[in-house]
């Protein structure tokens, strides 16, 4: 009972969920920071500078994967792990580590922390947040295991690795795959195995879980037979991924098809391989087994587009959420066809949940457009470039054409905020902000305006 009211005291320091789970990634990056600025954090045994450390730190708790030094090179065993405990800290969210910590401490969980863990997890309801919260960490780490033993088993056989080595490697990417932080051991990221089925399918794979959500997926085990009784969640999560994962694909594609420095060094078998690769990994991975630095400016701006959409709701992945695009699409069908309602299937969507879509696109394109400009003033890099080093830290993507360790210090610094507003989301990082929710209780009249 004291643990409890301890743990509620703490809590009770903070207005608005929002803020608790703002505070709490701040404290995790920092934490990181301060380990990986560490001497024995680094290779050589000097330490790595205080923004080098933060850049990889918040870059590794927002499951991006952006680095301004060679991972591989740059950081010891001890930074690659910290490194590694960071990404998996991010991808479950660092409310549900604590609200699971509240629970195993006290035996209980207060209206307070189900509150939390509701906000970070976007749980339906407050009844079922300890049981959801021990479903999701059992089934990040049985997915995780899954993973790392078909590539433990991979590199061993496929590569001669040694089994320690092996399953080193299997356990660090399994980890970075699943919570989408497309951090790899590897100067080149996943270039070597391009030709790999085994190694790239099931990183995608990974990647694609990952990056649906916790409540589509668990719906999807629950009653995958029943099409017919999925929310409107999952129906626009399963519809819109069904159709840009293919759209992608065939894009890059036919875009790619005859550049002799990605897909044209290939055969057709490998570039289709590579191709579907290339167009998952957008969702918020950031893992790639082509050079992007050499794409064509078309395919950028492809891959712009994927990367801001992003994956699912209440999930590892990055960008808008591809439920919030759905929406958008449907509300722009309703209004071209003139009807009042936003209908989906038999369901009518609330309008706070359209005005929260438009919020969230509106505010995450305005941030894209001026950390655009701001980074173009402080680095000599073009439009292309920048424009998707930005898009890729915000959407958590991780992805880049090779520019981010030429930027400027004050250049690191933008796309360190970038990171982090991206990955706690432009709506609960500006609730954080604010003391208190009004709520007006009386309406005034109402006048038609000009619109368009």
């Amino acid at each position: 009972m004291r643990r409890t009211r301890r743990a509620s005291a703490v809590l009770g320091g903070f207005q608005h969920p929002a803020q608790m789970i703002v505070t709490a990634f701040g404290v995790a990056v920092l934490l990181g920071t301060a380990a990986l600025a560490l001497p024995f954090a680094t290779e050589s045994g000097e330490s790595a500078g205080w923004l080098t450390a933060l850049f990889t730190a918040t870059s590794s708790v927002c499951v991006t994967g952006l680095a301004v030094v060679d991972l591989s090179a740059h950081w010891s065993v001890f930074g690659k792990v910290v490194i590694g405990l960071l990404i998996q800290i991010g991808g479950l969210g660092i409310m549900t580590l604590a609200s699971l910590f509240t629970v195993l401490v006290s035996g209980r969980l207060g209206l307070r922390a189900r509150l939390f863990a509701q906000e970070e997890r976007k749980a339906f309801g407050m009844s079922d947040v300890r049981r959801l919260l021990r479903r999701v960490v059992l089934f990040s780490l049985a997915s995780e295991a899954i993973v790392a033993t078909i590539l433990t088993l991979r590199f061993a056989t496929g590569y001669g690795e040694p089994l320690g080595r092996a399953a080193y490697l299997g356990v660090f990417h399994a980890v970075s795959a699943f919570n989408n932080a497309g951090v790899t051991l590897w100067p080149d990221s996943l270039m070597r195995f391009v030709t790999d089925p085994w190694i790239c399918l099931t990183i995608a794979a990974a990647v694609i879980v990952g990056g649906l959500g916790y409540p589509v997926v668990f719906e999807l085990l629950r009653c995958w037979r029943r099409p017919s009784r999925w929310t409107v969640l999952t129906r626009i999560t399963l519809a819109v991924t069904a159709a840009l994962l293919p759209l992608g694909t065939l894009i890059l594609l036919g875009t790619e098809w005859s550049n002799p420095h990605t897909l044209g060094a290939l055969d057709e078998s490998d570039r289709m391989l590579a191709g579907f690769f290339a167009a998952v990994m957008p969702r918020s991975a950031g893992f790639n087994s082509l050079d992007v630095s050499q794409m064509y400016p078309s395919s950028w701006l492809t891959m712009d587009l994927l990367m801001f959409i992003g994956g699912g709701s209440a999930g590892t992945a990055g960008g808008i959420k591809v439920t919030t695009f759905g929406l958008l699409a449907f509300t722009i069908w309703s209004e071209l066809r003139g009807e009042t309602h936003v209908n989906i299937g038999h369901r009518r969507l609330p309008e706070s949940a359209q005005r929260q879509a438009v919020t969230i696109a509106v505010i995450s394109v305005t941030v894209i457009v001026i950390a655009t400009y701001i980074l173009l003033v402080l680095t000599p890099h073009n439009l292309d470039q920048v424009m998707f080093e930005v898009v890729s830290a915000f959407t958590t993507c991780g992805l880049s054409t090779g520019i981010t360790s030429d930027i400027a210090p004050a250049g690191h610094a933008l796309l360190v905020l970038l990171m982090f507003v991206g990955r706690i989301g432009p709506l609960t990082f500006g609730s954080a902000l604010a003391l208190k929710e009004r709520t007006r209780r009386y309406e005034l009249p109402e006048e038609r305006i000009i619109v368009g």
